[in-house]
């Protein structure tokens, strides 16, 4: 099927042009969402996922917040530093890719039953092409799951991203995935507590939100 285009070539523009290699070429041994955030999306994979699947970690990092308790066929980690994702207990196997200069992905037709984004859809400058690309490796009945919060590498994100509010995100990446084939998917939004006394004092965490979209059967 041929890729149908959503974003203008403005809305593909970021500050920082250069090479993605090279801003993660240094390996970040850090959690870039609170403890809440992390829980609440280990709860909606606890949910989603079924075990002995076969999972993608797409733009994934050193940790895949999968439940620790739960085991998979296998897990299958891409990103964009070697070092994190050699260090990802997780995963099975990994491979380095920048998606936003090859969107084609390493593996077969129809041979993952579930692939998690998580805080990267916000620095793809072809997500139509990816959202293809997951729709035709994905099996059918098949999940994804594409989560984020209200942060981001400013400069790293297309505007499409850095103009939108928390709502437009949302809506922007359903679009996508539906001009490519996807059903319309299920949109999460929820606020999460802080971790220690000040979430015991009401404070709030990192919002949550997830576009989690299902593969036809037929």
């Amino acid at each position: 099927m041929a890729v149908v285009r959503v974003l203008k070539d403005s809305q593909r523009y970021k500050l920082d042009g250069s090479d993605d290699a090279f801003f993660y070429s240094e390996p970040r041994f850090v959690h870039h969402l609170d403890a809440g955030f992390r829980e609440r999306l280990t709860d909606l994979y606890r949910q989603r996922i079924p075990p002995c699947a076969v999972v993608l970690d797409l733009m994934s990092s050193w940790v895949s917040h999968l439940p620790e308790d739960v085991d998979y066929q296998s897990v299958l980690g891409h990103g964009l530093n070697q070092e994190e994702l050699a260090a990802n207990p997780r995963l099975d196997r990994h491979w380095v890719q920048n998606l936003n200069q090859d969107q084609h992905l390493p593996l077969d037709d129809s041979s993952v039953d579930a692939t998690l984004i998580v805080a990267g859809w916000q620095y793809l400058q072809q997500p139509e092409t990816v959202a293809s690309e997951l729709l035709r490796v994905t099996r059918a009945n098949g999940t994804l799951i594409v989560a984020f919060s209200n942060r981001m590498f400013f400069t790293k994100a297309p505007q499409v991203w850095t103009d939108g509010d928390d709502r437009e995100h949302l809506t922007y990446v359903a679009q996508v995935l539906m001009a490519q084939g996807w059903p319309k998917p299920e949109f999460v939004a929820e606020q999460t507590r802080a971790a220690g006394v000040m979430g015991l004092l009401g404070s709030n965490g990192d919002p949550f939100f997830a576009v989690v979209a299902r593969k036809p059967l037929g």
